[in-house]
């Protein structure tokens, strides 16, 4: 037998509506403010704030309502703001810059932006990480490395000409000659 609770509402259902826009609306503000790092999830203590955060603001959206009427208006009312908002951004980019701001310039020609990480809250092995997730294995083969506002990372390696392909095979190879030379110096004395 289905409760009566199930189906009713005891929250108006435009205050259910407005709710869920104001809690929306306030999220995104927030995020935008404490930056790009919240959603880019990078450690164990990134995530627990953001799963915390769905449950703090689920009363504000719901009100005194537990119904599953209830949930889904307001999820429904979520969905509908959401698609909005992203149809507003892509029909007007630069609504998009306004509230999104621009990329975070970490890398630049294989150099490591302290400035730039300091200003994400970003640890140069957290940075090192995420480009090792893109199998990126050394930093300094970045022509640049970028924090998107929507807490992506984006790299770029370096082009390399024949040229400095050959420049640094033939570093390399100088290098172990001369380690090669030094092995032998020493096992003569």
């Amino acid at each position: 037998m289905l409760s009566q609770d199930l189906f009713s509402i005891p929250v108006p259902i435009l205050e259910k509506i407005i709710r869920a826009v104001l809690v929306y609306l306030s999220l995104i503000v927030l995020l935008r403010l404490f930056g790009k790092r919240e959603l880019a999830q990078l450690n164990p203590f990134d995530l627990i704030v953001l799963l915390t955060l769905s449950n703090t603001v689920q009363n504000a959206i719901i009100g005194k309502d537990d119904s599953f009427s209830g949930g889904i208006i307001g999820a429904a009312a979520l969905l509908v703001t959401n698609y909005i908002v992203v149809r507003l951004f892509f029909k007007y980019p630069s609504l998009n810059r306004i509230f999104g701001g621009g990329p975070a310039l970490l890398i630049e020609n294989g150099k490591v932006n302290k400035t730039a990480l300091k200003k994400e809250l970003l640890t140069e092995r957290e940075l090192r990480i995420a480009a090792n997730r893109q199998g990126i294995d050394e930093l300094r083969d970045l022509e640049k490395g970028e924090l998107e506002p929507n807490g992506t990372f984006s790299f770029e390696k370096r082009h390399i000409t024949t040229e400095q392909e050959q420049r640094t095979a033939i570093a390399e190879k100088l290098d172990a000659l001369n380690t090669k030379i030094d092995r032998l110096l020493e096992s003569r004395q």
